[in-house]
């Protein structure tokens, strides 16, 4: 199993490169960082930066969304970024959430997104693609190979992935419901001919080493309220009867109320404090190392092939550290 990092785009931009060179040196895989461009800052030029102070790890957008930058232009940057550094790029993307609401924009349909995942994978890795009626391609990109991971949760997300998605991405480290989401996935891979086996699996959430856990939920409380914004989504749509989704995610967002984005993804966000203790220990990780170790157990028998640890709490070092030292060499 693969394990990743996850990071806001906080300036400044230098002590984010900073920590991906100590990522790397800890054995961590991948790098990924939220793409909120108003919020934080620019992603894509922060991972130019990476890339040339490092030689091994793999960068990309947790997530990217259709509705900000246009399609042709999110290939043309990484397969540009591959040219460079070595196919070290890879495209987490999604509808949207924050990226588009602090524009006052509404997430992008699922259409958008199908279309999105076909054009940028197909043009980043030199094909011919047909975007808007026009036959594009990136000619001078027939090296650069781009694998393109959804984000999703809702069951039409959820077959759209198994459907043309490279990897899958789940922002919560629940084994439960990463089973049922594992496993819609691939039966909508299987219905689209296509091989299973071949998805990858990512699993992301907060993880904090350490031993006082009631400290531990409040840093992390934060990704409940995250979670809930998408899940609200689907109640709208679907309802929650637990049939769309699992009942867990549908029942605990009954007492969610407005949510400010000015506090998106950070500790002590005020407005999720709807968030109870079981659901924090359910969707992260916490506690000693042996913790996390069982947990990750858990998850890579149900085949997830990455799991990527958000570091936004206050035991950034503390954790980061102790993934380098004791989780990444049990998974090595």
């Amino acid at each position: 199993m693969d394990i990743g990092v996850v990071l806001q785009n906080d300036p400044p931009a230098l002590e984010v490169v900073e920590w991906a060179k100590r990522a790397e040196a800890a054995g961590f895989s991948h790098f990924w960082t939220f793409d909120s461009h108003v919020l934080w800052q620019e992603p894509n030029v922060v991972y130019s930066a990476i890339l040339g102070a490092t030689e091994r790890i793999v960068v990309g957008p947790m997530v990217t969304n259709p509705g900000t930058r246009d399609w042709t232009v999110t290939a043309s940057t990484f397969a540009t970024l591959n040219e460079m550094y070595g196919n070290r790029t890879i495209c987490g993307i999604g509808r949207g959430d924050s990226a588009l609401r602090v524009l006052g924009l509404a997430p992008q349909t699922l259409g958008q997104l199908r279309e999105s995942v076909l054009a940028i994978k197909g043009l980043a890795n030199g094909e011919k693609v047909t975007v808007r009626g026009q036959e594009l391609q990136l000619a001078w990109a027939a090296d650069s190979r781009l694998e393109v991971w959804v984000a999703a949760y809702g069951p039409k997300a959820l077959a759209l992935t198994g459907e043309v998605g490279d990897g899958y991405i789940l922002q919560l480290a629940d084994p439960d419901i990463a089973e049922w989401m594992i496993t819609a996935v691939r039966k909508a891979a299987v219905l689209h001919r296509r091989d299973p086996d071949a998805i990858r699996f990512c699993v992301a959430a907060p993880a904090y080493v350490g031993d006082d856990l009631a400290h531990q939920r409040e840093q992390t409380r934060w990704f409940g309220g995250m979670v809930g914004n998408h899940i609200a989504d689907i109640v709208g749509r679907y309802g929650g009867d637990g049939r769309a989704v699992p009942q867990a995610l549908t029942d605990y967002i009954a007492a969610r109320q407005d949510y400010d984005y000015a506090e998106h993804g950070r500790a002590g966000n005020t407005h999720t404090t709807f968030v109870p203790d079981e659901i924090v220990d359910r969707f992260c990780v916490l506690g000693p190392v042996e913790n996390h170790v069982k947990r990750l157990q858990e998850l890579k028998q149900l085949g997830v092939d990455q799991f990527a640890v958000y570091l936004q709490h206050d035991a950034k070092d503390q954790t980061l550290s102790a993934y380098g030292e004791h989780v990444i060499p049990a998974f090595s």
